[in-house]
């Protein structure tokens, strides 16, 4: 698989990633066994990247993870996540003592005494982003960490937070229905030097090629409660969508490697990091690396999914909290 580079001096890596947080069954009942085949299909098609964090199942995502990469130590790097707290009440604490603790809870269930990258997964507004920062500074210098990542931040945070050490990359939610890190975001990655790194460049499952019914959701899957997902919006989104697959199948592709190639020709510092635990599925969005995009297609493309097309906001207020708005 081509190679894309973390960060200005982070490591290289499979072009396309992959996003592990349905390993923790955050979009229905997960089997093990399944993420694990899903796990070996990725290690096959030479994606390198393994995308998972602390809320994923409570852990449960780590743990896969952990098994599978257990004697496959040197193939892969691994970005875990911490600062949402999840029980007794959804909160977020970027505070050093939970910081290192979370890290360290990570670092045991992947069976490492090292991830490549950490990052906030979300602010806490009530701590400073430079004193965070200083925190994962002092993570690097015990060799905890290989860089410092911050997820769902204004281009702003990201200022602050490069003046104290560079960031290694941002992960913010990035595809063809959600682009407002076009407005500011992207740019300042660029500029500083850091990967910018796309989740749900498949909208969460909507470009793929079997339309989806959330009639069949289960009842703790994600987009349940999501606006994009709910009626009268999903049957006026699918409308459009469907005009992408059959544009995807008149050029001989599959909606959601589409979907991904075009995260990918949106700057040589995004790397997408697609989610599935389905070894199929990880066959698709690998192929996306070998997808090339001409001009004609960019513009088709725009003129069947143009920017602000979808009906509906990315999340419900309760989604929302504490994600950095920032246009």
């Amino acid at each position: 698989m081509k190679q894309r580079r973390f960060g200005r001096n982070g490591p290289e890596i499979g072009a396309v990633a992959l996003g592990c947080m349905s390993f923790g069954g955050m979009y229905g009942p997960t089997d093990r066994a399944e993420s694990l085949a899903a796990l070996a299909k990725a290690d096959e098609l030479g994606i390198t990247h393994l995308d998972t964090a602390l809320i994923y199942g409570g852990g449960l995502s780590e743990e896969i993870i952990g098994e599978f990469v257990r004697n496959r130590r040197n193939r892969f790097t691994i970005a875990t996540k911490a600062g949402i707290v999840a029980r007794p009440s959804r909160h977020f604490n970027n505070r050093p003592d939970y910081l290192r603790e979370a890290l360290e809870g990570s670092l045991k269930r992947l069976g490492r005494d090292h991830v490549e990258l950490f990052y906030i997964h979300r602010r806490d507004q009530d701590v400073p982003v430079e004193d965070v920062m200083g925190t994962l500074v002092r993570f690097k210098e015990e060799g905890k960490i290989g860089g410092i990542g911050l997820s769902e931040v204004a281009p702003a945070t990201l200022e602050r937070a490069a003046s104290v050490h560079p960031v290694m990359a941002v992960q913010n939610e990035y595809s063809l229905w959600t682009r407002l890190p076009e407005l500011g975001l992207i740019q300042a990655c660029a500029r500083l030097g850091t990967a910018f790194v796309a989740f749900s460049p498949v909208g969460r499952g909507v470009f793929a090629d079997r339309p989806l019914d959330p009639a069949t959701f289960a009842d703790q899957d994600f987009r349940k409660s999501n606006p994009r997902f709910m009626a009268p919006n999903f049957a006026a989104n699918e409308a459009r969508i469907e005009r992408f697959r059959a544009f995807a199948r008149e050029r001989g592709w599959t909606a959601s490697a589409l979907a991904v190639a075009w995260t990918l020709h949106r700057g040589d510092h995004v790397i997408p990091i697609p989610g599935t635990r389905s070894a199929a599925h990880v066959a698709e969005l690998a192929a996306a690396a070998d997808i090339r995009l001409d001009a004609d297609d960019l513009t088709r493309i725009e003129a069947i999914l143009p920017a602000g097309f979808a009906h509906g906001d990315r999340y419900s207020e309760h989604q929302s909290v504490d994600t950095e708005r920032y246009c």
